[in-house]
């Protein structure tokens, strides 16, 4: 079983979050009630729809890690599966995003732009590392 795949699991244990297929057509999404809120796209790789304002929240922190790539003026993130401490990582990021999407502003878009599939080039961590 790949990681995303231990990830779709827990995740849609979750009361919150219903599974069907990512409005970008590639792969599986989890949506709330409201807003698609996470897209599996392939065994390793996430998008994450955390809203503007989370990202601008804790851009710091998203931007330090490794498993995580933003892409300027989107409302989701990319988290790259390498580890279970990843998933773990994703499983918080998710109730960040939950959290976001009820307390979203009225005004703000609900990422009609769409996820980061194919706006993101996801190296390996031993390549981005130096070796």
């Amino acid at each position: 079983m790949t990681l995303a795949q231990r990830a779709l699991e827990r995740l849609q244990a979750w009361p919150d979050l219903m599974a069907g297929p990512a409005s970008c057509g590639t792969g599986r999404a989890l949506r709330s009630v409201r807003d698609e809120i996470v897209h599996f796209h392939s065994a390793r790789d996430v998008d994450l729809h955390l809203t503007r304002q989370a990202i601008q929240r804790f851009h710091y922190d998203l931007a330090g890690s490794s498993a995580i790539h933003l892409v300027p003026g989107s409302s989701w993130a990319t988290v790259h599966l390498d580890c279970e401490a990843d998933i773990d990582l994703l499983l918080s990021l998710v109730s960040i995003a939950l959290k976001a999407h009820q307390t979203r502003p009225a005004g703000e878009e609900p990422g009609l732009a769409g996820c980061n599939f194919h706006r993101v080039a996801v190296l390996p961590r031993d390549a981005v590392a130096g070796g």
